[in-house]
Protein backbone atom coordinates (compact mmCIF):
# COMPACT_ATOMS: atom_id res chain seq x y z
CA UNK A 1 0.00 0.00 0.00
CA UNK A 2 1.17 3.46 -1.14
CA UNK A 3 0.71 5.88 1.75
CA UNK A 4 1.84 9.50 1.88
CA UNK A 5 4.46 10.39 5.15
CA UNK A 6 3.29 12.93 7.26
CA UNK A 7 5.13 16.00 6.72
CA UNK A 8 5.32 19.37 8.34
CA UNK A 9 5.19 22.39 6.25
CA UNK A 10 4.02 26.15 5.99
CA UNK A 11 0.86 26.70 6.63
CA UNK A 12 -1.75 27.92 4.30
CA UNK A 13 -4.73 29.56 4.28
CA UNK A 14 -5.50 30.44 0.76
CA UNK A 15 -8.95 30.02 0.09
CA UNK A 16 -10.19 29.92 3.50
CA UNK A 17 -14.07 29.95 4.65
CA UNK A 18 -15.21 32.10 6.54
CA UNK A 19 -18.23 31.01 9.48
CA UNK A 20 -20.53 32.22 7.44
CA UNK A 21 -19.77 29.80 4.75
CA UNK A 22 -19.05 32.55 2.14
CA UNK A 23 -15.90 30.95 0.11
CA UNK A 24 -13.40 33.65 -0.08
CA UNK A 25 -11.50 33.39 -3.84
CA UNK A 26 -9.09 30.99 -3.78
CA UNK A 27 -6.20 29.22 -6.62
CA UNK A 28 -7.12 25.77 -5.58
CA UNK A 29 -6.53 23.31 -9.34
CA UNK A 30 -5.64 20.52 -10.37
CA UNK A 31 -1.91 22.17 -10.89
CA UNK A 32 -1.79 24.35 -7.31
CA UNK A 33 1.40 23.20 -5.45
CA UNK A 34 -0.57 24.41 -2.21
CA UNK A 35 0.52 21.70 0.41
CA UNK A 36 -1.68 20.15 2.46
CA UNK A 37 -1.80 16.90 4.97
CA UNK A 38 -1.02 13.91 3.66
CA UNK A 39 -1.22 14.80 0.09
CA UNK A 40 -1.03 12.26 -2.15
CA UNK A 41 2.38 11.63 -4.40
CA UNK A 42 2.27 8.36 -5.68
CA UNK A 43 -0.17 6.38 -7.35
CA UNK A 44 -3.25 5.47 -4.63
CA UNK A 45 -4.72 7.47 -1.77
CA UNK A 46 -5.74 6.20 1.59
CA UNK A 47 -9.19 6.83 3.31
CA UNK A 48 -9.32 6.23 6.93
CA UNK A 49 -12.46 4.39 7.98
CA UNK A 50 -13.05 4.70 11.51
CA UNK A 51 -16.03 2.78 13.00
CA UNK A 52 -17.46 1.01 16.21
CA UNK A 53 -15.91 -2.89 15.76
CA UNK A 54 -16.75 -3.05 19.42
CA UNK A 55 -19.12 -1.44 21.99
CA UNK A 56 -22.77 -1.02 21.83
CA UNK A 57 -23.25 0.34 18.68
CA UNK A 58 -20.84 -2.45 17.11
CA UNK A 59 -23.92 -3.72 14.92
CA UNK A 60 -23.83 -0.47 13.00
CA UNK A 61 -19.94 -0.44 12.37
CA UNK A 62 -19.96 -3.97 10.80
CA UNK A 63 -22.37 -2.35 8.28
CA UNK A 64 -20.85 0.88 7.46
CA UNK A 65 -17.62 -1.21 7.08
CA UNK A 66 -19.15 -2.85 4.35
CA UNK A 67 -20.78 -0.19 2.84
CA UNK A 68 -17.16 1.61 3.18
CA UNK A 69 -15.23 -1.27 1.06
CA UNK A 70 -18.22 -1.30 -1.16
CA UNK A 71 -17.95 2.15 -2.08
CA UNK A 72 -14.15 1.72 -2.59
CA UNK A 73 -14.69 -0.89 -5.00
CA UNK A 74 -17.19 0.90 -6.87
CA UNK A 75 -14.43 3.59 -7.25
CA UNK A 76 -12.08 1.50 -8.53
CA UNK A 77 -14.02 0.31 -11.44
CA UNK A 78 -15.56 -2.97 -9.23
CA UNK A 79 -18.86 -4.45 -9.04
CA UNK A 80 -21.77 -2.54 -11.02
CA UNK A 81 -21.31 1.10 -9.67
CA UNK A 82 -23.99 1.22 -7.16
CA UNK A 83 -24.58 4.68 -6.71
CA UNK A 84 -22.38 6.39 -8.88
CA UNK A 85 -24.58 5.32 -12.12
CA UNK A 86 -27.72 7.05 -10.66
CA UNK A 87 -25.71 10.36 -8.91
CA UNK A 88 -26.57 13.66 -10.57
CA UNK A 89 -23.05 14.45 -10.55
CA UNK A 90 -21.05 12.98 -13.46
CA UNK A 91 -17.63 13.42 -12.27
CA UNK A 92 -16.47 9.66 -10.89
CA UNK A 93 -15.81 7.19 -13.67
CA UNK A 94 -14.62 4.12 -11.74
CA UNK A 95 -10.86 5.23 -12.29
CA UNK A 96 -10.37 5.53 -8.33
CA UNK A 97 -10.10 9.43 -7.07
CA UNK A 98 -8.12 11.95 -9.89
CA UNK A 99 -6.76 8.64 -11.11
CA UNK A 100 -5.34 7.11 -8.27
CA UNK A 101 -6.21 4.03 -6.89
CA UNK A 102 -8.21 4.09 -3.48
CA UNK A 103 -7.00 2.05 -0.50
CA UNK A 104 -8.16 2.66 2.70
CA UNK A 105 -7.52 1.71 7.04
CA UNK A 106 -9.67 0.65 9.39
CA UNK A 107 -9.72 1.83 13.05
CA UNK A 108 -11.88 0.78 15.79
CA UNK A 109 -13.71 3.93 17.85
CA UNK A 110 -14.84 1.02 20.53
CA UNK A 111 -18.12 3.69 21.04
CA UNK A 112 -15.70 5.90 23.00
CA UNK A 113 -14.24 9.45 22.04
CA UNK A 114 -10.60 9.05 23.59
CA UNK A 115 -10.33 5.64 21.60
CA UNK A 116 -11.65 7.50 18.18
CA UNK A 117 -9.60 9.74 18.50
CA UNK A 118 -6.35 7.68 18.79
CA UNK A 119 -7.68 5.74 16.06
CA UNK A 120 -8.06 8.66 13.70
CA UNK A 121 -5.15 10.10 15.01
CA UNK A 122 -2.94 6.66 13.69
CA UNK A 123 -4.82 6.77 10.62
CA UNK A 124 -4.13 10.37 9.95
CA UNK A 125 0.18 10.37 11.02
CA UNK A 126 1.23 6.80 10.40
CA UNK A 127 -0.80 5.41 7.68
CA UNK A 128 -1.13 8.81 5.13
CA UNK A 129 -5.00 9.38 5.27
CA UNK A 130 -6.54 11.97 3.28
CA UNK A 131 -10.02 11.80 5.00
CA UNK A 132 -11.22 10.38 7.93
CA UNK A 133 -15.03 9.06 7.88
CA UNK A 134 -17.14 6.88 10.43
CA UNK A 135 -18.84 6.82 13.81
CA UNK A 136 -21.85 5.75 15.32
CA UNK A 137 -22.16 7.67 17.99
CA UNK A 138 -22.07 12.07 18.05
CA UNK A 139 -19.93 12.34 20.79
CA UNK A 140 -17.34 9.91 18.72
CA UNK A 141 -18.13 11.65 15.91
CA UNK A 142 -17.76 15.61 17.52
CA UNK A 143 -14.37 14.55 19.08
CA UNK A 144 -12.76 13.21 15.73
CA UNK A 145 -14.54 16.06 13.74
CA UNK A 146 -12.38 17.97 16.09
CA UNK A 147 -8.98 16.17 15.25
CA UNK A 148 -9.56 16.14 11.90
CA UNK A 149 -10.09 19.80 11.95
CA UNK A 150 -6.63 20.02 13.90
CA UNK A 151 -5.12 17.74 11.61
CA UNK A 152 -6.09 19.41 8.61
CA UNK A 153 -8.18 16.69 7.00
CA UNK A 154 -11.54 16.45 5.92
CA UNK A 155 -14.24 14.53 7.77
CA UNK A 156 -17.00 12.79 6.39
CA UNK A 157 -19.21 11.74 9.65
CA UNK A 158 -21.32 8.39 9.35
CA UNK A 159 -23.68 8.05 11.75
CA UNK A 160 -24.31 11.00 13.96
CA UNK A 161 -27.55 12.16 14.93
CA UNK A 162 -26.80 14.94 17.63
CA UNK A 163 -27.88 18.83 16.80
CA UNK A 164 -24.49 20.15 18.04
CA UNK A 165 -22.42 17.94 14.84
CA UNK A 166 -23.10 20.55 13.12
CA UNK A 167 -24.80 23.20 15.81
CA UNK A 168 -22.06 24.22 18.60
CA UNK A 169 -19.49 21.86 17.46
CA UNK A 170 -19.19 21.99 13.48
CA UNK A 171 -16.33 22.61 12.05
CA UNK A 172 -14.99 23.81 8.60
CA UNK A 173 -13.67 20.58 7.92
CA UNK A 174 -16.38 18.40 8.92
CA UNK A 175 -19.41 17.12 6.49
CA UNK A 176 -22.53 15.81 7.71
CA UNK A 177 -24.89 13.74 5.36
CA UNK A 178 -27.08 12.27 8.68
CA UNK A 179 -30.43 14.02 9.67
CA UNK A 180 -30.14 15.17 13.29
CA UNK A 181 -32.22 15.32 16.40
CA UNK A 182 -34.53 18.48 15.06
CA UNK A 183 -35.09 17.10 11.95
CA UNK A 184 -36.39 13.51 13.60
CA UNK A 185 -38.72 15.85 16.07
CA UNK A 186 -40.19 17.80 13.02
CA UNK A 187 -40.85 14.44 11.29
CA UNK A 188 -42.38 12.45 13.94
CA UNK A 189 -44.19 14.98 16.06
CA UNK A 190 -47.01 15.73 13.68
CA UNK A 191 -47.55 11.95 12.85
CA UNK A 192 -47.48 10.95 16.93
CA UNK A 193 -50.06 13.90 17.32
CA UNK A 194 -52.42 12.70 14.56
CA UNK A 195 -52.29 8.91 15.87
CA UNK A 196 -52.15 9.57 19.63
CA UNK A 197 -54.05 12.82 20.15
CA UNK A 198 -52.34 15.98 21.21
CA UNK A 199 -53.38 15.42 25.14
CA UNK A 200 -50.54 13.48 26.16
CA UNK A 201 -48.07 12.97 29.15
CA UNK A 202 -44.50 12.44 28.30
CA UNK A 203 -41.96 10.57 30.00
CA UNK A 204 -38.21 10.22 28.61
CA UNK A 205 -35.53 8.06 29.31
CA UNK A 206 -32.36 9.51 27.70
CA UNK A 207 -29.18 8.45 26.92
CA UNK A 208 -26.52 10.60 28.56
CA UNK A 209 -24.11 12.13 26.35
CA UNK A 210 -24.34 15.06 23.47
CA UNK A 211 -26.80 12.78 21.27
CA UNK A 212 -29.27 11.85 24.16
CA UNK A 213 -29.36 15.02 25.31
CA UNK A 214 -30.02 17.13 21.88
CA UNK A 215 -32.37 14.28 20.69
CA UNK A 216 -34.49 14.82 23.91
CA UNK A 217 -34.53 18.66 23.47
CA UNK A 218 -35.81 18.30 19.81
CA UNK A 219 -38.63 15.56 20.24
CA UNK A 220 -39.70 17.13 23.67
CA UNK A 221 -39.95 20.59 22.18
CA UNK A 222 -41.73 19.17 18.97
CA UNK A 223 -44.46 17.15 20.61
CA UNK A 224 -45.12 20.36 23.58
CA UNK A 225 -45.54 22.67 20.54
CA UNK A 226 -48.80 20.06 19.50
CA UNK A 227 -50.08 19.66 23.42
CA UNK A 228 -47.89 17.02 24.86
CA UNK A 229 -46.66 17.37 27.95
CA UNK A 230 -43.23 16.19 29.34
CA UNK A 231 -43.67 14.20 32.47
CA UNK A 232 -39.99 13.72 33.74
CA UNK A 233 -36.54 13.18 31.93
CA UNK A 234 -34.26 10.66 33.27
CA UNK A 235 -30.72 10.06 31.99
CA UNK A 236 -29.27 6.90 31.55
CA UNK A 237 -25.33 5.71 31.09
CA UNK A 238 -24.52 5.02 27.92
CA UNK A 239 -23.11 1.44 29.28
CA UNK A 240 -25.86 0.92 30.60
CA UNK A 241 -27.57 -2.98 29.79
CA UNK A 242 -30.07 -3.31 32.74
CA UNK A 243 -32.84 -0.77 31.86
CA UNK A 244 -35.12 -2.56 34.67
CA UNK A 245 -34.25 0.11 37.88
CA UNK A 246 -35.48 3.03 34.82
CA UNK A 247 -38.45 1.48 33.61
CA UNK A 248 -39.97 0.98 36.77
CA UNK A 249 -40.46 4.74 38.10
CA UNK A 250 -42.26 5.29 34.98
CA UNK A 251 -45.32 3.01 35.88
CA UNK A 252 -46.05 5.18 38.42
CA UNK A 253 -45.65 8.86 37.02
CA UNK A 254 -48.79 9.29 35.34
CA UNK A 255 -47.27 9.29 31.79
CA UNK A 256 -49.29 7.84 29.12
CA UNK A 257 -46.34 7.72 26.90
CA UNK A 258 -42.43 6.52 26.77
CA UNK A 259 -39.67 8.31 24.94
CA UNK A 260 -36.92 6.03 24.29
CA UNK A 261 -33.97 8.54 23.69
CA UNK A 262 -31.69 5.65 22.82
CA UNK A 263 -29.62 4.01 20.15
CA UNK A 264 -28.49 0.42 19.01
CA UNK A 265 -27.79 -2.06 21.52
CA UNK A 266 -29.38 0.88 24.44
CA UNK A 267 -32.63 0.59 22.43
CA UNK A 268 -33.43 -2.92 22.23
CA UNK A 269 -32.36 -3.10 26.45
CA UNK A 270 -34.58 -0.24 27.24
CA UNK A 271 -37.45 -1.57 24.81
CA UNK A 272 -37.19 -4.97 26.28
CA UNK A 273 -37.62 -3.58 29.68
CA UNK A 274 -40.23 -1.89 28.99
CA UNK A 275 -42.47 -4.84 27.50
CA UNK A 276 -41.59 -7.26 30.25
CA UNK A 277 -42.79 -4.12 32.70
CA UNK A 278 -45.98 -4.65 30.52
CA UNK A 279 -46.41 -0.96 29.52
CA UNK A 280 -47.53 -1.87 26.12
CA UNK A 281 -50.81 -3.67 28.36
CA UNK A 282 -51.51 -0.71 30.60
CA UNK A 283 -54.14 1.74 30.10
CA UNK A 284 -53.22 5.13 31.61
CA UNK A 285 -55.32 8.49 31.81
CA UNK A 286 -57.80 6.53 29.70
CA UNK A 287 -55.53 5.61 26.40
CA UNK A 288 -53.39 3.45 25.87
CA UNK A 289 -50.03 3.47 27.06
CA UNK A 290 -47.29 3.97 23.61
CA UNK A 291 -43.89 3.49 23.38
CA UNK A 292 -42.11 5.90 20.99
CA UNK A 293 -38.07 5.75 19.26
CA UNK A 294 -37.49 8.83 18.13
CA UNK A 295 -34.52 7.28 16.03
CA UNK A 296 -34.95 3.87 14.48
CA UNK A 297 -32.83 1.76 12.48
CA UNK A 298 -32.92 -1.66 10.76
CA UNK A 299 -30.42 -3.19 12.56
CA UNK A 300 -31.92 -2.64 16.00
CA UNK A 301 -35.41 -3.58 15.05
CA UNK A 302 -33.57 -6.95 14.37
CA UNK A 303 -32.13 -6.63 17.92
CA UNK A 304 -35.34 -6.04 19.39
CA UNK A 305 -37.75 -8.66 17.71
CA UNK A 306 -41.64 -8.60 18.55
CA UNK A 307 -41.22 -5.67 20.79
CA UNK A 308 -40.62 -3.31 17.63
CA UNK A 309 -43.83 -3.67 16.25
CA UNK A 310 -46.46 -1.06 15.82
CA UNK A 311 -43.72 1.52 17.05
CA UNK A 312 -43.18 5.17 15.96
CA UNK A 313 -39.77 6.12 14.84
CA UNK A 314 -37.66 7.93 12.19
CA UNK A 315 -34.92 7.29 10.25
CA UNK A 316 -32.89 8.89 7.65
CA UNK A 317 -32.90 6.44 4.76
CA UNK A 318 -34.60 2.53 4.22
CA UNK A 319 -33.72 0.37 2.40
CA UNK A 320 -37.37 -0.34 0.85
CA UNK A 321 -37.50 3.01 -0.83
CA UNK A 322 -37.59 2.72 -4.20
CA UNK A 323 -35.94 6.13 -6.34
CA UNK A 324 -33.46 4.62 -8.53
CA UNK A 325 -30.30 5.35 -6.13
CA UNK A 326 -31.20 3.48 -3.48
CA UNK A 327 -32.55 0.73 -5.75
CA UNK A 328 -29.28 0.48 -7.42
CA UNK A 329 -27.64 0.61 -3.98
CA UNK A 330 -29.91 -2.32 -2.34
CA UNK A 331 -29.00 -4.05 -5.11
CA UNK A 332 -25.11 -4.19 -5.36
CA UNK A 333 -24.73 -4.55 -1.49
CA UNK A 334 -27.23 -7.08 -1.31
CA UNK A 335 -25.50 -9.11 -4.27
CA UNK A 336 -22.04 -8.42 -2.28
CA UNK A 337 -23.32 -9.41 1.07
CA UNK A 338 -27.04 -11.05 0.97
CA UNK A 339 -28.53 -8.99 2.77
CA UNK A 340 -30.25 -5.28 2.65
CA UNK A 341 -28.22 -2.29 3.56
CA UNK A 342 -28.68 -0.39 6.78
CA UNK A 343 -29.14 3.65 7.10
CA UNK A 344 -25.78 3.44 8.64
CA UNK A 345 -24.57 1.53 5.58
CA UNK A 346 -26.17 4.24 3.35
CA UNK A 347 -25.18 7.41 4.90
CA UNK A 348 -21.68 5.91 5.12
CA UNK A 349 -20.95 4.41 1.06
CA UNK A 350 -23.33 8.32 0.04
CA UNK A 351 -20.63 10.35 2.04
CA UNK A 352 -17.31 8.24 0.52
CA UNK A 353 -18.64 9.31 -3.38
CA UNK A 354 -19.38 12.86 -2.18
CA UNK A 355 -15.91 13.14 -1.01
CA UNK A 356 -14.34 11.57 -4.44
CA UNK A 357 -16.87 13.80 -6.35
CA UNK A 358 -16.30 16.59 -4.26
CA UNK A 359 -12.37 16.09 -4.94
CA UNK A 360 -13.18 15.18 -8.92
CA UNK A 361 -14.71 18.54 -9.07
CA UNK A 362 -11.84 20.35 -7.27
CA UNK A 363 -9.23 18.63 -9.06
CA UNK A 364 -7.57 18.80 -5.79
CA UNK A 365 -7.61 16.58 -2.07
CA UNK A 366 -6.71 19.75 -0.55
CA UNK A 367 -9.25 19.79 2.55
CA UNK A 368 -10.00 23.80 1.47
CA UNK A 369 -10.68 22.88 -2.05
CA UNK A 370 -12.89 20.02 -1.32
CA UNK A 371 -14.71 21.86 1.19
CA UNK A 372 -15.60 24.51 -0.79
CA UNK A 373 -16.98 21.86 -3.44
CA UNK A 374 -19.02 20.57 -0.96
CA UNK A 375 -20.51 24.00 0.38
CA UNK A 376 -23.80 24.59 -1.54
CA UNK A 377 -23.71 21.75 -3.35
CA UNK A 378 -26.97 20.40 -4.17
CA UNK A 379 -27.48 16.72 -5.99
CA UNK A 380 -29.61 14.27 -6.16
CA UNK A 381 -29.63 10.71 -7.33
CA UNK A 382 -28.28 9.05 -3.61
CA UNK A 383 -32.02 8.37 -1.80
CA UNK A 384 -34.16 10.90 -0.22
CA UNK A 385 -34.67 12.97 -3.03
CA UNK A 386 -33.11 16.28 -3.72
CA UNK A 387 -30.68 16.98 -1.08
CA UNK A 388 -28.35 20.23 -0.12
CA UNK A 389 -25.50 20.79 1.54
CA UNK A 390 -25.54 23.74 3.22
CA UNK A 391 -22.33 26.28 3.35
CA UNK A 392 -23.32 28.01 6.61
CA UNK A 393 -22.66 24.80 8.78
CA UNK A 394 -22.53 21.43 6.67
CA UNK A 395 -25.43 19.56 7.19
CA UNK A 396 -27.13 18.03 4.37
CA UNK A 397 -30.94 18.95 3.87
CA UNK A 398 -33.15 16.03 2.60
CA UNK A 399 -36.75 14.39 2.90
CA UNK A 400 -37.04 12.33 6.42
CA UNK A 401 -38.83 9.09 7.12
CA UNK A 402 -41.11 8.28 9.92
CA UNK A 403 -41.46 4.61 10.31
CA UNK A 404 -42.74 2.23 12.50
CA UNK A 405 -42.12 -1.65 13.50
CA UNK A 406 -44.48 -3.82 11.00
CA UNK A 407 -46.99 -5.81 12.72
CA UNK A 408 -46.32 -8.97 10.01
CA UNK A 409 -43.15 -8.65 8.58
CA UNK A 410 -42.56 -10.74 5.58
CA UNK A 411 -38.58 -11.45 6.64
CA UNK A 412 -36.07 -10.47 9.36
CA UNK A 413 -34.86 -8.13 7.17
CA UNK A 414 -38.77 -6.49 6.70
CA UNK A 415 -39.31 -4.87 10.01
CA UNK A 416 -40.01 -1.19 9.60
CA UNK A 417 -42.73 0.43 7.48
CA UNK A 418 -42.32 3.63 6.12
CA UNK A 419 -45.40 5.85 7.85
CA UNK A 420 -44.49 8.78 5.91
CA UNK A 421 -41.92 10.53 3.89
CA UNK A 422 -41.50 13.86 5.37
CA UNK A 423 -40.60 17.02 2.35
CA UNK A 424 -37.07 18.78 3.06
CA UNK A 425 -39.16 21.57 3.65
CA UNK A 426 -40.70 20.44 7.14
CA UNK A 427 -37.64 19.79 8.20
CA UNK A 428 -35.40 22.85 7.38
CA UNK A 429 -34.31 25.42 10.21
CA UNK A 430 -32.80 28.50 10.23
CA UNK A 431 -28.52 28.20 10.82
CA UNK A 432 -28.88 30.48 13.86
CA UNK A 433 -31.66 28.35 15.41
CA UNK A 434 -31.11 28.09 19.10
CA UNK A 435 -30.83 24.49 19.03
CA UNK A 436 -27.84 25.06 17.40
CA UNK A 437 -26.39 28.06 18.16
CA UNK A 438 -23.22 28.50 19.86
CA UNK A 439 -19.80 28.01 18.34
CA UNK A 440 -18.19 28.90 14.32
CA UNK A 441 -17.44 27.11 11.71
CA UNK A 442 -14.65 28.62 11.54
CA UNK A 443 -12.23 28.27 8.73
CA UNK A 444 -10.70 25.51 6.95
CA UNK A 445 -7.66 24.24 7.94
CA UNK A 446 -5.34 22.40 5.31
CA UNK A 447 -3.02 21.41 8.00
CA UNK A 448 0.74 20.35 7.18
Amino acid sequence: MTKSNLTRRGMLKTGAVTGAGVALPTIFTASSAAAFTNEPTGSSVTLGFNVPQTGPYADEGADELRAYELAVEHLNGGGDGGMMNTFSSKSLDGSGILGRKVEFVTGDTQTKSDAARASAKSMIEKDGAVMITGGSSSGVAIAVQGLCQEAGVIFMAGLTHSNDTTGKDKKANGFRHFFNGYMSGAALAPVLAARYGKDRRAYHLTADYTWGWTQQESIAAATEALGWQTVNNVLTPLAQTDFSSYVAPVLNSGADVLVLNHYGGNMVNSLTAAVQFGLREKQVNGKDFEIVVPLYSRLMAKGAGENVKGIFGSTNWHWSLTDEGSKAFVKSFGTKYGFPPSQAAHTCYVQTLLYADAVQRAGSHNPCAVAEALEGFEFDGLGNGPTLYRAEDHQCFKDVLVVKGKDNPTSEFDLLEIVEITPRAQVEYAADHPMFAGGSLGSCNPGA
